[in-house]
């Protein structure tokens, strides 16, 4: 640097660089991941906003630009960890007669793979035992996920129906994944949906 050249001017906390914000899908996507695996390896109560953007490599004013509060980081993490954009058309679409194998079937396949079964495990731990996480987890499931699949549903109490089914799926969540109850823990996912997915059909389709 010549002593003529002006020297560069001081980042400013709390706003994303230019730079940063020409990074930005990248930079979001890194955070989003990063805030998912401190989530899921250290619990809601012992991850902070630092420790996610330690993690993604970037500042935490950054994390705070994109996501606000660390509850609103919980929420990105849960929306990336359900998907909703893949779980309505998989549930949906299709024959009525199929919704109940076709949510049983969904559900499982999910939480079978290990990629995405880790941070549900953390996500479910999380509201159970702490309020604001079980507040952001029902803000999810209500919102983004039964409301919309009861919005198909032909059917008297449809939010309620769907929330029965989803009370139904997130039990076997416990009993098999969480508590690892046996024989269910080591149950073969195909039986399971045999046996599950008539009562799922009943709740959301039945008069």
């Amino acid at each position: 640097m010549t002593e003529d050249a002006p020297a560069p001017a001081p980042r400013r906390r709390g706003r994303p660089s230019r730079q940063d914000a020409s990074d930005g899908p990248d930079a979001r996507t890194r955070i989003l991941r990063a805030a998912r695996t401190e989530f899921a390896e250290r619990g809601y109560d012992k991850t902070s906003i630092r420790q996610v953007a330690k993690a993604a490599g970037v500042d935490a004013a950054l994390v705070h630009h994109y996501f606000g509060t660390k509850d609103e980081v919980f929420a990105a993490a849960v929306e990336l960890s359900f998907e909703p954009a893949l779980v309505i058309p998989a549930v949906l679409d299709g024959p009525p007669e199929g919704l109940g194998e076709r949510l049983a079937r969904f559900f499982l396949s999910v939480w079978e793979n290990p990629a995405t079964r880790a941070p549900l495990l953390a996500v479910l731990r999380s509201a159970l035992t702490h309020e604001a996480a079980a507040k952001v987890l029902r803000g999810f499931v209500l919102r983004r996920l039964l409301d919309r699949i009861a919005a198909d549903l032909d059917v008297p109490d449809a939010t309620f129906r769907a929330e029965l089914a989803a009370s139904h799926m997130i039990g076997i969540a416990m009993l098999r994944y969480v508590i690892r109850a046996e024989p269910l823990a080591s149950a073969d996912p195909e039986d399971i949906i045999a046996m599950v997915a008539p009562t799922l059909q009943r709740y959301l389709t039945e008069s």
